[in-house]
């Protein structure tokens, strides 16, 4: 059963077992950012919270972010994300955002920022005048998928130093796993883990996900599902 809880008077999160998603209210229109997993009547729940016109935007398009697009005939996401998003059966028009779009919910303008790598067509969304960056699967303290298709880890690291550009732009995370929130110094963090791994001086230990052998890599700060290396050594499995 997904919860809804205020952050303020124009912001919600909604809690949706294991993940969240966002409603974003402007002086004219709102905007639910993801629609969860197990929230097939997503818009239904946040028509709860407000009477104003709902739009639709998707961070990407894993089946844990996509459970109540059905309700809308068109919905935002990157182009690049289409594969993905028709992979897991998504339905609808997409309305393609790219790099710097800006969306204007009425006096609330909200900034895309195209940040690829957890998968090719990820976003974050700046609140520009709030200070809060919602940063998807991206950035988050939890155990981030980076194992079969579609995933960069290269591209990953990329992205996450072009979020540091933006550093002076938020105060605050949002992420759709893990804690709740997070904050910008966790960047760094996952940058520093992610060229570990890369570099190949991370320690991991082989773990199960969903049937898959995933390669777990462990830090304080966070977690990466990566593809095993070919390589492995057979003391980590």
């Amino acid at each position: 059963m997904a919860e809804i809880i205020q952050i303020n008077n124009t912001t919600w999160r909604v809690e949706d077992g294991g993940v969240r998603f966002f409603l974003l209210a402007g002086a004219e229109r709102a905007l639910l950012i993801d629609s969860g997993m197990n929230a097939p009547n997503a818009k239904e729940i946040v028509e709860s919270v407000t009477k104003l016109p709902i739009m639709l935007l998707n961070t990407h398009g894993d089946p844990d972010h996509i459970s109540g697009n059905g309700s809308f005939d068109s919905f935002y996401m990157s182009p690049d994300e289409e594969d993905i998003y028709r992979a897991h059966g998504g339905l609808g028009a997409i309305l393609p955002v790219e790099d710097n779009d800006i969306i204007d919910l009425g006096n609330r303008p909200i900034k895309i920022i195209s940040i690829p790598g957890h998968t090719p067509g990820s976003i974050a969304v700046l609140d520009i005048n709030n200070r809060v960056l919602i940063g998807g699967d991206t950035i988050q303290d939890g155990n981030i998928f980076m194992f079969k298709e579609y995933r960069s880890m290269y591209l990953y690291v990329e992205s996450l130093k072009k979020l540091s550009l933006y550093a002076e732009e938020f105060d605050i995370i949002y992420p759709s796993h893990g804690s709740f929130p997070v904050y910008p110094e966790l960047i760094a963090n996952l940058i520093e883990g992610a060229e570990q791994i890369i570099a190949g001086t991370a320690k991991g230990k082989v773990a199960d996900m969903f049937g898959t052998p995933v390669m777990l890599y462990k830090f304080p700060y966070a977690g990466f599902l990566c593809d095993i290396p070919e390589n492995i050594n057979e003391d980590y499995r």
